[in-house]
């Protein structure tokens, strides 16, 4: 067996090891960029506390601060809470699909009240514990479903076809 290095290996190697402990640092360098500081506390209550009503607010704040679609607010106790989770709880259609839109993080909760009887079937299929889980304040599905209307409906007897009852669960 032949252990010897040509010169040339030996240069094209060491050439392409070194390239890489040079670009190492370049590496961390990006992964440590500066974040913007964080979005002032009483910023984030204001937005999470308006959508539960105010579309025009949200749209308003969001256009300020964009950073806020995905912020949550924690109410205590761990009820955490986006602007999106207080428009699906309170049945706030045309907020939800504009936070939507924009890119906020969809989850059971508000593709519920928005009537994806589809897409809510199949995600109980593959985790059907989600079925009794609590959303934001305790809401359950069920609430969120009644409050998804005509939309709903087919994904509300649904969800009493699999025997939920409950529309509320205490948090803590």
């Amino acid at each position: 067996m032949n252990t010897s290095i040509s010169r040339k290996n030996f240069l094209s190697k060491s050439l392409l090891i070194a390239t890489g402990i040079m670009a190492i640092p370049k590496f961390l360098l990006a992964q440590q960029q500066e974040k913007p500081p964080a979005i002032p506390s009483e910023i984030v209550n204001d937005f999470v506390k308006i959508a539960h009503f105010d579309f025009s607010k949200v749209k308003q704040m969001l256009e300020e601060y964009p950073l806020l679609l995905n912020a949550a607010w924690d109410w205590g106790g761990g009820d955490f809470e986006t602007a999106i989770g207080a428009a699906g709880h309170m049945g706030l259609k045309e907020t939800a699909n504009y936070l939507l839109e924009k890119g906020a993080r969809a989850d059971i909760f508000v593709l519920t009240m928005l009537g994806k009887t589809e897409i809510v079937k199949a995600i109980l299929k593959d985790y059907p514990s989600l079925l009794n889980s609590a959303g934001p304040h305790g809401f359950t599905l069920l609430h969120h479903a009644e409050k998804g209307g005509k939309e709903s409906k087919e994904l509300l007897n649904h969800l009493r076809t699999l025997g939920l009852k409950e529309k509320h669960k205490k948090l803590f």
